[in-house]
């Protein structure tokens, strides 16, 4: 897969290599475009471009609500403050004997937390303390180790690392090749090779978060390193993986009334959470970059994130029961069947709905009621540190309500941009908010085993006490059977 260069193609171009077309999508957006080759990736320019962090420190000066509120919630947090030490070790170990990742998560919630609050309220002891804690990781990381479990935290602290990191890689005393050094010898070939060899399991085997957290660590350290092939491996795999964590397996069904089921809608509400922050990073990433994956496939991941927040709200969700694979290549074998959604806690949240809420309805400009009301009820988003004391709390970088709400594209904006590409950025980028008014939303738019210890099927156990009940129940042989209803309702086998 070779991703295509912005001045090469017209905007019709970019949005059908994005797989979507202006009928399909209903949405005359501007999509960015991708930068040339030669003068690499955008930067900033992974959740956060010049422009948002712009936004921020401008909305906050100006005492603007809710940015005012989400920026209480940073300064507030204990990782947040200047006066933090990194704890750098030469070996996290995450799963199995002598654990200690725990170190690792906290200092780069500092590290990201710090480097925010920098660009918002422009202290630069904030600033410093964010580049002395990713340069003495970088100085002494070497690898990651543990079970299954390593995959896990080479993909959500990788990811992770490269967001923190972006935010001062242009300050003088920031060691950036040290840093792109250990992202890429570290981090990195462990989500790479999960998304290939899946530990040598069968490849149904791990949930989609598991290929989520390898998506995410591999295309921010692509972008980050400028690093074309591993930007479009995680694009290509996205869009057709074999995997449970691409798209169209992660979302395997598309109802009738516009919602798509997720399918760890079926194990618990926890990991479906995860999932759909996970989703939401890939393609917010993306985004930044020039390449509209939350637009593709008709926007399904839309979809998926109005069913999965509908879902958390207490609301009643269909879901087509499936049975997936389990096992190791070669070695023991089973499966397992999840047959309904589970039950859900709708006092349970992430900082994950800003995003994914301002992306569809004010960059987009279409409706999402479930994301708009599930983003609400979150808001102000809050990060890590502030949704609990395990790792559950620190999987996403969080304070959403600060970094991604929007102020809806005025119509003279989406008519000025409608039929051209985004306009470039002050920091070389592209900007990506216009929408076409006249724009119609689409239908969518609206609306373990003990045998081995090494192939965890569920995870840590500590994400746990973050999920409600199962509803899996095993079943004794059958494959990974995927259903989606046409438009008619019928029921067809998915690929």
């Amino acid at each position: 897969m070779h991703l295509t260069r912005p001045r090469q193609i017209s905007r019709r171009s970019v949005l059908k290599a994005a797989g979507v077309t202006a009928g399909a999508v209903g949405v005359a957006a501007a999509v960015p475009t991708t930068p040339a080759a030669a003068a690499g990736y955008a930067h900033p320019g992974l959740l956060h471009a010049r422009a948002d962090l712009d936004r921020m420190a401008a909305k906050v000066k100006a005492g603007a609500a809710p940015y005012t509120a989400g920026y209480a919630r940073l300064t507030a947090n204990r990782h947040a403050q200047s006066g933090w030490t990194a704890n750098p070790q030469q070996t996290v170990v995450r799963g199995g004997a002598g654990q200690n990742y725990a170190i690792l998560y906290n200092d780069l919630h500092a590290a990201y937390q710090n480097g925010l609050r920098y660009h918002v309220g422009g202290d630069t002891a904030h600033a410093d303390t964010a580049v002395a804690i990713l340069n003495a990781w970088s100085a002494k990381l070497t690898s990651l180790a543990g079970n299954a479990d390593r995959f896990l935290a080479a993909g959500l602290y990788g990811y992770q690392a490269a967001n923190a990191a972006e935010l001062v890689r242009d300050r003088p005393d920031f060691e950036l090749e040290r840093f792109q050094k250990m992202l890429s010898t570290v981090f990195s070939p462990l989500s790479e090779s999960f998304l290939v060899k899946h530990n040598d399991a069968v490849v149904t085997n791990y949930w989609p978060n598991w290929d989520l957290t390898a998506l995410a660590c591999v295309l921010a350290t692509g972008i980050f390193c400028d690093d074309t092939a591993k930007v479009e491996q995680a694009v290509e795999y996205f869009k057709n993986g074999s995997g449970l964590g691409a798209v169209k397996h992660a979302i395997p069904v598309v109802q009738d009334d516009g919602l798509a089921e997720w399918l760890e809608a079926g194990r618990d509400q926890g990991h479906a959470l995860l999932g759909v922050g996970l989703m939401g990073t890939v393609c917010e990433m993306a985004w930044n970059q020039g390449i509209d994956l939350y637009g593709y496939d008709d926007s399904r991941f839309l979809k998926g994130a109005q069913y999965v927040a509908k879902w958390s709200l207490g609301g009643e969700v269909s879901y087509t029961a499936n049975t997936r694979k389990k096992g190791a290549i070669g070695g023991w074998s089973g499966t397992e069947t999840a047959s309904d959604a589970a039950g859900v806690d709708p006092t349970m949240t992430r900082p994950i709905w800003a995003m994914i809420a301002n992306h569809y309805t004010k960059r987009r400009g279409l409706s999402a009621p479930y994301l708009t009301r599930i983003a609400a009820k979150a808001a102000p988003e809050g990060g890590g540190g502030d949704y609990g004391p395990d790792s559950g709390g620190y999987d996403q970088l969080g304070f959403g309500t600060l970094a991604f709400t929007r102020d809806k594209v005025s119509a003279a904006a989406g008519s000025a941009a409608a039929g051209s590409s985004a306009a470039p950025s002050p920091a070389g980028g592209r900007s990506a908010t216009a929408v076409d008014p006249s724009a119609t939303p689409s239908a969518g738019a609206t609306a373990a085993s003990a045998r081995s210890d090494d192939l965890a099927a569920t995870g840590s156990t500590d994400l746990v006490a973050w999920s409600a009940a199962t509803g899996l129940t095993a079943l004794a042989g059958g494959l990974l059977l995927l259903r989606r209803r046409d438009r008619a309702g019928r029921k067809v086998s998915a690929e």
